[in-house]
């Protein structure tokens, strides 16, 4: 693939268990073809990590523009956290420390950010004017922050405190996987948190993603809320999608 080819991107999703890559269709927003998957590398160092996305972005002949997530808070390109990565991503450029392992230029922004982007774009909050927030329901809780469908950059609203105890610690989907809880149960940690973060904020709509927004058909429905909330659409290709879309619009963050 070459970068002639106008609607097309290429996005790099860096997890703590693995690093997925895939082209992409930025007129709809879709995977184009199939997407490929390596192992992280433990450590998750930025040279170790940086040699994997190499070998994922020759497989696919690409030399044009690269949009990379990462689970980290990115401001200017510099990553300023580290969440299941290696601690020695904290104040590395990532542009500059994976852009040498690429032909092309580099995009990195927050994998939730990329998630959000992808479905105020092509997904469930297309366009819906205001405040939208999304929540991704995984190990931690993430959160994307939009107004107008412009995105307020680097929120951290997974940590807002239930209880005096951090809300991922309370509401994410590994901990009702860790606790062995029932849908209804764990619905009821999650409308404590949405409870709370509906004290500080009012969404006009708030998008839960994540894996369990395949079922949220078991437990939305259970959850008492304020604001409208609807699952994803875009579901496992949203960091995917989102990082291509990032970098096709030049918007690093």
């Amino acid at each position: 693939m070459s970068s002639n080819l106008g609607s097309l991107g290429l996005g790099v999703d860096i997890g703590g268990s693995g690093i997925k890559g895939a082209l992409v269709d930025l007129d709809a927003g879709a995977l184009s073809g199939e997407r490929q998957r390596i192992d992280t590398p433990h450590p998750a160092t930025p040279e170790a990590v940086a040699e994997v996305v190499g070998r994922l972005v020759a497989h696919f002949d690409w030399t044009a523009e690269v949009g990379l997530t990462l689970p980290a808070m990115i401001t200017g390109g510099i990553a300023r956290t580290a969440a299941n990565i290696d601690p020695s991503w904290v104040g590395t450029d990532v542009r500059s420390a994976l852009g040498r392992r690429l032909p092309g230029p580099v995009e990195v922004l927050n994998d939730a950010d990329a998630a959000g982007l992808a479905e105020v774009r092509y997904g469930a909050a297309r366009d819906i004017p205001g405040v939208v927030l999304l929540l991704t329901f995984g190990t931690g809780i993430g959160s994307a922050l939009f107004v107008d469908g412009r995105l307020v950059p680097n929120t951290e609203l997974g940590h807002i405190e239930v209880g005096g105890i951090d809300g991922e610690d309370v509401a994410a989907a590994v901990v009702r996987e860790r606790e062995d809880l029932s849908w209804a149960q764990w619905a009821e940690r999650v409308e404590r948190y949405v409870e709370r973060l509906e004290r500080f904020l009012w969404p006009d709509l708030i998008v839960v993603g994540g894996g369990v927004s395949k079922r949220a058909d078991k437990w939305l429905p259970l959850i008492r809320h304020r604001s409208r909330i609807v699952p994803a659409q875009l579901q496992n290709a949203a960091g995917i999608v989102g990082a291509a879309l990032a970098a096709a619009e030049n918007r690093g963050y």
